[in-house]
């Protein structure tokens, strides 16, 4: 199983950017960690960071193609970007939100998640366990959604 995991913007900083907020955790060090446990659970990982609102929307676009399933944490744009959201809920795969900072306990605006209702599930305020959790989740649905049996068809006797 392959599965993409997109860093939205500014998350290159981790480490250095606001450490009371998002501890001194850095961007390679959750990547890493993400490597080592898609390792023991079997799937493989594409990681793939940006600014840019655009090449989220794109990568998340043509995401169908390539992978199962999405991780994605898209910071700020978790806010503000319905054009995220819609490439979300259009790619036809399953997503988690994941989050470092537990979203709903900072500030006013950013206690609502405009892509979270195109995701199957938000992991946030557990630091980089948010994603560890998130990858968990992620390929426990997609496993259970791969194996569970299709209907059967009824067809009609001529």
């Amino acid at each position: 199983m392959k599965l993409l995991v997109i860093h939205g913007p500014n998350l290159q900083l981790l480490g250095d950017r606001e450490v009371s907020v998002y501890g001194t955790v850095t961007l390679k060090q959750i990547n890493d960690s993400l490597l080592k446990l898609a390792k023991d659970l079997n799937v493989e990982l594409e990681i793939f960071q940006s600014n840019h609102e655009g090449a989220i929307v794109d990568a998340v676009g043509s995401a169908r193609k390539n992978y199962r399933g999405i991780l994605i944490n898209p910071a700020a744009y978790t806010h503000t970007s319905i054009a995220i959201r819609d490439a979300l809920a259009a790619c036809g795969l399953p997503a988690v939100e994941v989050h470092l900072s537990h979203i709903y306990k900072r500030e006013d605006f950013r206690q609502h998640s405009l892509t979270a209702p195109a995701c199957v599930a938000q992991v946030t305020g557990f630091g980089t366990g948010s994603y560890l959790l998130g990858l968990r989740g992620l390929v426990g649905y997609c496993s259970r959604k791969s194996s569970t049996p299709k209907a059967k068809t009824a067809r009609k006797k001529k």
